[in-house]
């Protein structure tokens, strides 16, 4: 950045931040922005970002309106200000809200945000530990309205109760998805899991997989890996495995990927393409698992180019039209094989899935004597790449940090 840049961010007033950096953001989402108007009662608002709404606390920069009930309080700030302290603004704005139909502790409205332009955080105030996040772009209506309808404690006592007993697993898979569970549990975004080469990593995630899906916790899932015959692999792992007695997970739920070829699975087999308004589009309640390699997920969100470089993986013969993914269409990301060094380009791939607003979990299997360091490491590096991201760069963000020591690690 150069001197002057710098200079000019660090003068640029809230007003300009807002007209410039966050109104694009929410029109981008698909927030029809109007200023308030006293004369206009809540139900003629649909998918509305109202600005300078009027609380009992004083004016609301921005209230989300989706079919006359504010499902969203946003906190603004100039660009040279750190938004994530100013969250208990948006919160103090959205316990004077009158009128709402929601109480969350006397918090009337259920989402909240604070925003700089550049980064904005992220709180569900339905939840009592009160966490908040960076998420890469504001939720859309139709995300806000799913995540309303969904109940996390609910989906959470679900998997608890989930028994944990399919004859193939071993104990050491066990232990492996009860760390992940007990870490969902406790509302933690990120995980890493490490297993040995030979100990049946794939099989222990396709299991978690069907786990999280079974129980509600998950409904679209993102299976990442960087090779054509891996992705066949993985499809063929979710194929043949059997969750309930006389059925394939492929029969309980859908199974997409990017277009295969025949040379990339030894059993000659064609994988079932993921349509378009899967993604585009998501649905509530829709549940299916989608894999793809990392080129095929760049070409989507960045296009020929950016997946060419990324190595010599044969491209999809595809239009070269760019994907439009909301940030809720997928509700975990898996990245397999991280340990296994992805160029900065991949990783940068790997790092806008993952900006997606979702858990995301990464599987490895470090070197001997590694002891998971390297898989920590990749992780480490892509949550620099998200925390140092320009704002054209916005979906080469990264999550949050790896949990320490090798296994299983949370943050």
């Amino acid at each position: 950045m150069s001197l002057s840049t710098a200079v000019g961010q660090a003068a640029e007033s809230e007003r300009r931040t807002r007209k410039a950096r966050i109104d694009p953001r929410l029109r981008a989402a698909g927030w029809q922005l109007v200023r308030h108007d006293p004369a206009r009662p809540l139900t003629a608002y649909a998918a509305h970002a109202v600005e300078e709404y009027p609380t009992d606390h004083g004016p609301a920069d921005y209230a989300l309106v989706v079919d006359g009930r504010i499902l969203g309080i946003i906190e603004a700030k100039k660009l040279s200000l750190g938004p994530q302290n100013v969250l208990t603004q948006a919160e103090r704005y959205a316990r004077g809200v009158a009128g709402s139909p929601f109480d969350f502790d006397g918090v009337r409205a259920p989402f909240l945000y604070s925003t700089n332009g550049e980064i904005s955080w992220f709180r569900d105030a339905r939840e009592a530990l009160k966490r908040a996040r960076v998420v890469a772009d504001f939720h859309s209506p139709a995300a806000l309205t799913e995540l309303l309808g969904r109940n996390a404690t609910g989906e959470g006592d679900a998997l608890a109760a989930l028994p944990n007993d399919h004859p193939r697993l071993r104990a050491y898979q066990r232990e492996a998805n009860a760390a992940v569970e007990r870490a969902i549990g406790e509302r933690k975004r990120t995980m890493l899991v490490a297993m040995a080469t030979g100990t049946g990593k794939t099989f222990t995630t396709v299991n978690q997989v069907y786990r999280l899906m079974k129980s509600g916790v998950a409904r679209r899932v993102l299976f990442l890996v960087d090779r054509r015959a891996l992705a066949a692999q993985a499809v063929q792992a979710f194929a043949s495995f059997e969750p309930e007695p006389g059925l394939k997970f492929d029969k309980i739920y859908e199974v997409y990927s990017q277009q295969l070829q025949a040379g990339d699975s030894d059993d000659g087999f064609s994988a079932v393409r993921l349509p378009r308004p899967y993604l585009e589009q998501p649905r509530p309640g829709h549940a299916f698992v989608y894999v793809s390699t990392i080129q095929g997920l760049a070409r989507k969100l960045f296009g020929r180019q950016a997946a060419a470089e990324l190595g010599d993986e044969p491209l999809d013969d595809d239009d070269d039209e760019l994907w439009k993914i909301p940030i809720h269409a997928f509700d975990v990301v898996i990245a397999d094989e991280c340990h296994r060094g992805y160029t900065t380009a991949a990783r940068l791939v790997v790092v806008a899935a993952w900006s997606n607003d979702g858990t995301a979990m990464a599987g490895g299997s470090p070197p001997a004597g590694d002891r998971a360091g390297g898989t920590r490491r990749w992780l480490r590096h892509t949550r620099r790449s998200r925390r140092h991201r320009s704002r054209p760069a916005r979906r080469h963000g990264a999550r949050r940090s790896p949990g320490p020591g090798p296994g299983p690690g949370w943050s």
